[in-house]
């Protein structure tokens, strides 16, 4: 099956750190763009960040730059999220897909497929 797997997420304090991983299952993503997406309880799927296929650009949405960086490992097919600073308003399953081209255009869900299962994030003391 052709997905990503996502990984690293638990339990942490407001202002701590983690580190999410997002490896490619049944295929190399090296010429697409890959993005991050979190759906917290009772909310829509909201875009986090976007990496391009080279990883020289990076996109991030309002509420998270300046605290997260995305980066990718094309020889390993897998793609970070470094979370610092986190906040409890960043509770909630983070997922990443693959955009359908090889630059980051947006964050609209319809032009992202290969969904993982996601991870779960929760910021809370």
């Amino acid at each position: 099956q052709l997905q990503f797997v996502e990984s690293g997420g638990g339990l942490v304090q407001p202002g701590g750190s983690l580190r999410l991983s997002c490896a490619a299952s049944g295929f190399t993503p090296d010429y697409y763009a890959i993005g991050w997406f979190r759906q917290a309880p009772g909310k829509e799927r909201e875009g986090v960040s976007c990496i391009s296929s080279s990883g020289s650009r990076t996109v991030y949405a309002d509420s998270v730059r300046g605290r997260f960086t995305v980066s990718r490992d094309n020889a390993k097919n897998t793609v970070y999220l470094q979370m610092n600073r986190l906040k409890p308003t960043d509770t909630a399953v983070y997922y990443c897909a693959l955009h359908s081209n090889y630059y980051c255009t947006d964050f609209a869900t319809r032009t992202y497929q290969y969904w993982g299962q996601g991870t779960q994030v929760t910021v809370s003391s």
